[in-house]
C-alpha cells in the first residue's frame, strides 16, 4: 500500500469539548491513531481538517 498517513499532530495539544484545538482530532481518534488502518487514518485527517477549520472560524467570530 502507499505511504503512511502523517499524523496531523502539531504538538499544541489542548482539548476543548473533546476535540484537540491543535490538530482537530477527537480524544478517541488521538488514542486510536496508531492502531488505525491507512484508510481510517486518511478519513480521520480529513475530518480533523474540517473540524479545525470550523473551530477557527468560530474563534474569529468571538
Amino acid at each position: 500500500m502507499g505511504k503512511d498517513v502523517k499524523s496531523p499532530c502539531v504538538s499544541l495539544c489542548h482539548l476543548k469539548h473533546e476535540i484537540c484545538t491543535g490538530c482537530g482530532r477527537s480524544r478517541s481518534e488521538i488514542k486510536e491513531w496508531k492502531g488505525m488502518k491507512h484508510k481510517e487514518q486518511k478519513a480521520t485527517v480529513e475530518r480533523a481538517a474540517v473540524r479545525l477549520k470550523e473551530f477557527r472560524r468560530k474563534e474569529r467570530k468571538h
